[in-house]
């Protein structure tokens, strides 16, 4: 009896990693189920391909979804080819933080300040011009989707740079690269042949997380995507929440394609990546000297500088009291911000805050008790967000527990955890395992070694995770939407709201809390690290 007890005491940790992962990702399957069954007849399908918005609607969104993932692989890699290694591609792995944190909607409104036919850079080229009438272009809401494609490749590029330079730190690129130059190979022919065919089999999870959400987005496509028709992502969520059953089962069709898509997306980029091994031959040893090419500064400010325009031009319209066409700056004044309306914020900070705080544990147990494999969690990122939503929804409806705050917290953590767990676990691998093992031979429990020396000496890194954890959750539009019902008012459900019409100032308020929530969560993250390593020279 005695040893059974020491035994379940051991498996607790287990138990407790396994308990607190399956509630929040196990629930999906049946409510998968439950969101795509209707659709699986075929009167669902005949209604779906014979509605008149459909051609034009799967048009633009294969076109956005599939050339933004090109265009972000292609900056990415031009980028990599630019600045790696030195002191630029040094300077952006500590900016992309930032970059990441930044809300996908925050930074859709912000360029849409930019580009709009009234925006920053049309009031540029009406003064040098010398005209008092915005030009008659059509930058944002195009009906080829061409704004949106632009700017989900800028953010998406930061995500792909993120992984490029996870899977540097992993191996000895640098020292192949080096030795490619010293043999007279160029930069170009050594990254072109060396690194690339390396790193690109391993962005094949990152490439399709990045093309199911330009399938599934849903606030970015609201704010600059076309609206005659919208995408494939809004004309769903809009038949979702349609009482007719029949628009209901044709929603069920459009979510199961969306499922289909990226499956398929994956057979042809796999087909690619084949054609091409095949094709490429073996280096012939001709050196070829480099083409003149960009400096790494350029790559660099061309990643950081739409972030700035984007979150600069917030303030602006934040500060105007008015701001005319074609004045270049505005009329500045606090009323804006005197009469905002702070709720939205307060009840982001709670999502956030609850997400995160339940995320933490879970992540800690899973990475130091759970198996090794632990593919099947990033499942929620590589997935459209428009059936999951739907599919959360449809597990919290018999329970009662939609429209509540339990419910829109869980919501939260089927993306908070698995982004928490992929932010921590290379660290998190790479942590010296003989200070465990000296802990142990003194005597200390496996978990209290934990406890008191490999979670204190990962404090940074569990931090940068809590992070990117909390700006996940500001960033959730559909399933606060779905889930919530309306009646939880975040700043990213407000700045959405507010984009398709209405005070640009308000918009501009709430679009730059959503901004400014996630970097205040890493600005505090770095603060508590270096104030906790200050006394700790092995932290520092």
């Amino acid at each position: 009896m005695a040893a059974t007890l020491r035994q379940l005491i051991r498996r607790l940790p287990v138990l407790l990693a396994w308990s607190g992962i399956l509630p929040v990702l196990l629930p999906l399957l049946p409510g998968l189920w439950q969101v795509l069954a209707p659709g699986l007849s075929l009167g669902a399908w005949q209604a779906l391909l014979q509605d008149a918005r459909f051609p034009k609607a799967l048009a633009s969104t294969l076109f956005s979804a599939t050339a933004s993932t090109l265009l972000a692989l292609g900056l990415a890699c031009w980028l990599l080819l630019l600045a790696y290694p030195g002191a630029y591609w040094e300077r952006l792995q500590r900016r992309l933080p930032l970059l990441l944190a930044f809300p996908h909607a925050a930074f859709a409104i912000g360029l849409g300040f930019l580009f709009a036919p009234s925006g920053w850079l049309a009031r540029l080229f009406a003064a040098i011009a010398g005209t008092d009438s915005p030009p008659a272009w059509v930058t944002v809401q195009d009906p080829y989707a061409l704004s949106l494609t632009l700017v989900l490749a800028l953010k998406e590029s930061a995500f792909l740079l993120w992984v490029l330079m996870t899977l540097l730190l992993r191996h000895d690129f640098r020292q192949q690269l080096i030795l490619a130059r010293t043999l007279g190979y160029s930069r170009r022919q050594a990254v072109t042949a060396i690194l690339l065919p390396q790193l690109l089999p391993r962005l094949g999870w990152p490439l399709l997380a990045v093309f199911a959400y330009g399938l599934s987005v849903v606030d970015m496509a609201l704010i600059l995507g076309p609206t005659t028709p919208p995408t494939l992502a809004v004309l769903g969520s809009h038949w979702f929440v349609d009482p007719d059953p029949e628009r209901q089962a044709t929603a069920s069709a459009l979510a199961l394609l969306l499922l289909l898509l990226p499956g398929l997306a994956s057979l042809a980029g796999r087909l690619a990546l084949r054609c091409h091994t095949l094709k490429r031959q073996s280096p012939d040893g001709v050196r070829r000297p480099s083409r003149q090419q960009l400096r790494p500064y350029t790559a660099y400010w061309l990643l950081i500088l739409p972030g700035w325009a984007a979150l600069l031009l917030l303030g602006l319209w934040s500060l105007a009291q008015h701001w005319f066409f074609p004045a270049l700056l505005p009329a500045f004044t606090l009323s804006g911000w005197q009469q905002a309306d702070l709720v939205p914020l307060l009840e982001t900070l709670r999502l956030g805050s609850l997400a995160v705080l339940m995320a933490l544990p879970l992540t800690l147990l899973w990475l130091e008790w759970g198996p090794g494999r632990q593919g099947w969690l990033y499942v929620p990122l590589i997935l459209p967000a428009l059936p999951l939503a739907v599919a959360q929804y449809q597990v919290l409806l018999p329970l009662q527990l939609d429209h509540t705050l339990p419910g829109v917290v869980w919501s939260h953590l089927a993306w908070v955890l698995p982004y928490m767990i992929l932010v921590l676990s290379s660290t998190y691998r790479a942590f010296d395992a003989r200070y465990l093992l000296a802990a142990r031979v003194l005597g200390l429990p496996h978990w209290q070694a934990c406890l008191r020396i490999k979670w204190p000496m990962l404090l940074r890194p569990i931090l940068a995770a809590m992070a990117v954890g909390f700006a996940v959750s500001v960033a959730q539009y559909l399933p606060t939407l779905f889930a919530g019902g309306g009646r939880f008012e975040t700043v990213t459900t407000e700045a959405v709201a507010l984009s398709a019409g209405g005070n640009r100032r308000t918009l501009a308020i709430q679009a730059l809390l959503q901004a400014l929530l996630p970097l205040a969560g890493f600005a505090l993250a770095s603060a508590t690290g270096q104030l906790y390593s200050r006394r700790r020279r092995g932290l520092r």
